[in-house]
């Protein structure tokens, strides 16, 4: 393994297709899985992927580029996030698009040794 990895964060054999038709799709790094969902208006991760994993959220990391999303802690307390700004949500938590346009946001999962 050489010590510069880089790899297309938009990528087709990485695409997850939601229950709502929004997508995300990540890139693999040595540490860390660095991902960019595009969140149609209505998303909602309890309704929309959860569904799909059959588990509980996990701790997130994120970043949004556009649009706005509200999280949610497994204790009911809310943050809403808009452009510049980063979060994490521990697990067990919820997360849904807020306003009629979508939301895109970078998502940084960290990958064990």
């Amino acid at each position: 393994m050489t010590g510069v990895i880089s790899a297309p964060v938009e990528n087709p054999e990485t695409q997850r297709v939601f229950l709502d038709g929004s997508r995300r799709s990540h890139a693999l790094l040595r540490s860390v899985a660095v991902g960019v969902g595009v969140y149609r208006p209505g998303w909602r991760w309890s309704r929309h992927a959860g569904p799909q994993t059959g588990k509980p959220s996990r701790n997130h990391v994120g970043y949004v580029l556009s649009g706005s999303m509200m999280i949610q802690d497994a204790e009911g307390r809310e943050q809403r996030v808009e452009p510049g700004f980063a979060f994490e949500i521990e697990a067990g938590g919820d997360a849904w698009v807020v306003g009629s346009g979508p939301c895109t946001a970078l998502d940084f999962i960290p990958l064990k040794p």
